[in-house]
């Protein structure tokens, strides 16, 4: 993948690759010591989002597991098979 910076995928929308809307990217969280990026941390959930057994943070927004992620565009797709 392409580096990108951080501020670059903030406020982006993340989708499946069959193209459902799971929300907008607020965060990402990283391994401090390896720079590893984690997880994904999105805001304005949709239904379909809602119903997917995510992990969650204590704000109820959605973890995306960074490995779940196919390509950076103007969207961020995701494999939804990752996300299970």
């Amino acid at each position: 993948m392409d580096k990108k910076p951080f501020k670059a995928l903030l406020g982006k929308q993340v989708v499946t690759k069959e193209g459902k809307n799971l929300g907008i990217i607020r965060d990402i969280t990283f391994e401090a010591r390896t720079g590893e990026l984690i997880h994904m941390i999105l805001q304005n959930l949709t239904t379909y989002t809602s119903n997917l057994s995510l992990e969650r943070t204590k704000n109820k927004e959605a973890l995306i597991p960074y490995n779940a992620v196919i390509a950076i565009g103007d969207f961020i797709v995701v494999s939804e098979e990752d996300l299970l």
